[in-house]
C-alpha cells in the first residue's frame, strides 16, 4: 500500500502495476485519515491509498 498526494498518484499507480502486474485499487482517504498520513514521496498530506 502506498499513501500519496494528488501530485504523486500516477507514480504510485505505476509502481503497483510494475511490482504486482495487476490493476491497482485506489481509495480516497477520509479527512481524519488525511490529517495523520503524509505522502510517501514528499511531505504533503496524503489523499489516496493505492494498493494491489
Amino acid at each position: 500500500m502506498i499513501a500519496c498526494c494528488k501530485e504523486h498518484v500516477e507514480l504510485a499507480i505505476d509502481i503497483i502495476v510494475d511490482e504486482h502486474e495487476v490493476a491497482p485499487e485506489m481509495k480516497i482517504l477520509t479527512e481524519e485519515e488525511q490529517l495523520s498520513t503524509t505522502c510517501e514521496y514528499c511531505e504533503n498530506r496524503a489523499i489516496y491509498m493505492v494498493s494491489n
